[in-house]
């Protein structure tokens, strides 16, 4: 079942109207939530930064936190599998006309549903994963979790068809982010991380690593990352809420450090899933 504007419905009988910002104008956002044995993980950061996103696209939230927790739980319930991904959408609404300008009265769209969670195998932690660049050619609020991804899609599409997993971008030489992940980049043991501005989006998992490299006393820097440092790097992981964290091992089919999987990646990965189970016992 999918949840639409407030009725539980097969996904096949869930319908918006074609006037529909949303499907006119990929005016919206959302967000995906990740979730282990039925249990939603970070629910409040997530449910925050969806705030953020409908704040800083002027669309009013149609729920307070606890009405949202209520229909994820629901969302999670109605599915058959214990490990899911969990989707939400806030569209600015249908208007009468086609208008780039805000309608004056339009109710917001709201959209849940859920999927299977496509946790990465073993294999790949083991053998890491390739990536290609790009020149990041997006708009300038990466921050916002914006529901209109064209950018995103044509560049994830470029790793997809090079047999990559992901797209790292680059910004006037700067690293930026993935096309659907963040990047880290790990360099005589230090651990480096691109600063949070509008030209990323403020991943939860990437706080996660941040807040175990202070946890674990692993140096780490934030701080804007050079395209040379990260074709130079030691070690090069993307985070995402569905991925985890995933080494890449290679970047234009030339090796990232020795061309397999680090020790501090070993090391992280380990943190991120001993922490994942505690804040689990803990409900979520």
């Amino acid at each position: 079942m999918v949840y639409l504007n407030g009725e539980w419905l097969p996904p096949g009988e869930a319908r918006i109207s074609v006037m529909d910002r949303g499907f006119l104008f990929g005016d919206g956002v959302y967000e995906v939530i990740p979730v282990y044995s039925r249990r939603p993980f970070r629910l409040a950061e997530h449910l925050r930064r969806l705030d953020r996103s409908l704040a800083a696209v002027r669309i009013a939230n149609p729920h307070g936190p606890e009405v949202w927790e209520t229909l994820v739980r629901e969302v999670v319930e109605s599915a058959e599998w214990d490990d899911q991904s969990v989707y939400l959408q806030v569209t600015r609404g249908a208007a009468p006309v086609r208008n780039h300008a805000f309608p004056k009265a339009a109710t917001p769209t709201v959209f849940l549903m859920t999927e299977p969670l496509p946790v990465p195998p073993a294999e790949l932690r083991q053998t890491g994963v390739t990536a290609v660049s790009a020149a990041d050619n997006r708009w300038h609020r990466c921050d916002i979790k914006a529901i209109s991804l064209l950018a995103n899609c044509l560049l994830r599409q470029e790793a997809v068809e090079a047999g990559c997993a992901e797209t790292v971008l680059f910004r006037d030489g700067i690293l930026t982010e993935g096309a659907a992940a963040n990047i880290f980049a790990v360099k005589d043991g230090v651990l480096l991380a691109p600063q949070k501005n509008h030209l990323m989006l403020p991943g939860i998992t990437y706080d996660v690593v941040l807040e175990l490299a202070a946890a674990t006393g692993l140096p780490h820097e934030v701080r804007d990352i050079l395209e040379t440092e990260v074709r130079g790097a030691d070690e090069l992981w993307l985070s995402s809420s569905t991925k985890e964290i995933l080494p890449i091992v290679r970047l234009d089919d030339r090796p990232i450090g020795a061309g397999s999987p680090g020790p501090v990646y070993a090391a992280m990965y380990r943190s991120y899933q001993e922490f994942k189970q505690k804040v689990m016992r803990n409900g979520g």
